[in-house]
């Protein structure tokens, strides 16, 4: 059963076999770390929404929300996916 952080209207989920566990937005496979990636490179909350068809901008919350509790977790996957 997946882990799920509910916060408002959205939540993140991690379930086993699907982008490898990481922390994604509710049912998706959008990552919580390339949200992150995106907004570091200067993307605003709008550019991302118009990138990713359905996502909102409670989801978009809720990433920045799990990265704040979650930093250390969220930037060890953008390494790891530096790396690959």
């Amino acid at each position: 059963m997946p882990e799920v952080l509910r916060t408002d209207k959205t939540w993140i989920q991690k379930t086993p076999g699907v982008c490898g566990g990481r922390a994604c937005i509710r049912r998706t496979r959008i990552t919580v770390w390339g949200l992150v990636e995106w907004r570091r490179l200067g993307l605003s909350d709008a550019q991302i929404q118009e990138q990713i068809s359905g996502l909102t901008q409670p989801d978009l919350s809720a990433a920045w929300t799990y990265y704040e509790q979650h930093r250390e977790e969220i930037d060890q996957d953008i390494k790891q996916n530096e790396e690959a």
